[in-house]
């Protein structure tokens, strides 16, 4: 039974291995086109060491240098303000959720829970946005859609709260003395960084990957985020690979490494979470296994 168990366990680890470095393996290949040289990634086409160094993708990058380090300000400031404020309003909720004496729960849980099967639809959404919160072509079009609580999120708190907060310490707490907000403060939260590492994390991948509020909010290119800024020189370097406006300008449209920035801007664009996400991984684990519903 012993020799089973090793077996079985050993058979899982080169599993995992596989699926590891099957996730590796594009990154390394995206990197090493990155770092090639354009004529090289058109004759011998990708590999997962560059035949010839190349710094002409970064370097066209860097002719922007200005524009890009503005909307990595940009992208900082929404990703810290917006996730910090996200989950300030979870949690609020999702305890107030997880409180068996609240009056009507049940049908406050059914509001949020219905928030993940509908939704509005773009069309109304972009009117409330533009019309009644008047957030068009300012910084707010990038934090106050993602400030509305994601149901999943607050589910998933609300369930953290119920099965690993034991009540006997908040009825230690009432009996001290202690309000709601005391209680929260003082006890719910230090016994809640799982959690909130884990849909801190979870807010904080949304908040920096997102493009589509920038797309359909944002026309001003001073507040373009890093995502809406790299899609835009995308956007310029396929159109002047594919339109024809004389000799001077296809030649020079010619010499964009445009293989390369594709892969340099995609680089630049999930490198800050690939650094960060190591620092989260613990938290992120133990958050998803105790707060997941228990069968």
């Amino acid at each position: 039974m012993y020799r089973a168990d090793r077996i079985t366990q050993g058979v899982s680890h080169i599993f995992l291995l596989i699926l590891a470095i099957g996730s590796i393996i594009p990154f390394i290949i995206l990197l090493s086109s990155s770092l090639s040289d354009e004529a090289s990634i058109l004759k011998d086409g990708y590999s997962f060491f560059p035949k010839e160094f190349s710094f002409a993708a970064y370097e066209y990058l860097l002719n922007n240098s200005s524009s890009i380090f503005r909307a990595y300000g940009i992208t900082i400031f929404v990703t810290v303000f917006g996730t910090f404020v996200s989950l300030a309003m979870t949690s609020f909720l999702a305890y107030a959720l997880s409180r068996r004496d609240l009056p009507y729960r049940n049908v406050f849980a059914f509001f949020v829970f219905f928030t993940l099967l509908f939704n509005g639809g773009l069309v109304p959404t972009y009117l409330v946005y533009t019309q009644i919160f008047d957030v068009k072509n300012t910084i707010w079009a990038l934090i106050v859609p993602g400030l509305l609580m994601n149901g999943f999120n607050v589910l998933l708190m609300r369930t953290f709260f119920i099965t690993s907060i034991p009540e006997p310490i908040i009825e230690s707490a009432r009996m001290d003395g202690a309000g709601e907000f005391r209680t929260f403060f003082s006890i719910i939260l230090p016994l809640s960084l799982p959690i909130l590492a884990t849909i801190g994390l979870l807010q904080t991948i949304i908040y920096w990957n997102d493009w589509f509020n920038g797309l359909i909010y944002i026309t001003e290119p001073s507040l373009f985020s890093i995502q809406n800024m790299l899609n835009r020189m995308l956007s310029d370097i396929q159109f002047l690979a594919t339109t024809n406006f004389g000799s001077n300008t296809s030649t020079a449209a010619a010499e964009i490494p445009t293989t390369g920035v594709r892969m340099a801007i995609a680089v630049i664009g999930v490198l800050p979470i690939l650094i960060a996400y190591p620092f989260f991984q613990k938290y992120l684990v133990k958050g998803i296994a105790l707060g997941s519903v228990k069968g």
